[in-house]
């Protein structure tokens, strides 16, 4: 269920911020960067901006559903004022099949 859906051109009017450790750790453990974020959402790769789930838990964060080379990837980030924080990427096998068609397995 779409909570939030909100158009990308948001993204082009936002400057994106993260943390260089956690850019790395995701480079190492899921061969992904922020960086690559980014050039998929600027590339027409953002393919929903969903309110976060567990507002009790997370009550600032967004995730961002974008696809990277096939797959979709949840993005969860922070907006705060002209900046968006990204916090991490984690690859989605279900936004992969609602948004894109992909299989189950």
């Amino acid at each position: 269920m779409t909570i939030g859906t909100r158009c990308d051109s948001i993204a082009i009017m936002k400057t994106f911020d993260w943390n260089p450790e956690k850019n790395q750790q995701l480079i190492e453990e899921r061969g992904v960067s922020f960086e690559d974020v980014i050039f998929y959402i600027l590339g027409d790769g953002l393919l929903d901006d969903l309110e976060h789930p567990n507002k009790a838990k997370y009550p600032e964060q967004s995730i961002f559903v974008v696809n990277i080379e096939g797959y979709a990837h949840l993005v969860p980030y922070v907006e705060n004022g002209e900046t968006i924080f990204l916090k991490t990427v984690i690859p989605s096998r279900k936004a992969t099949k609602q948004y894109l068609g992909g299989s189950d397995e």
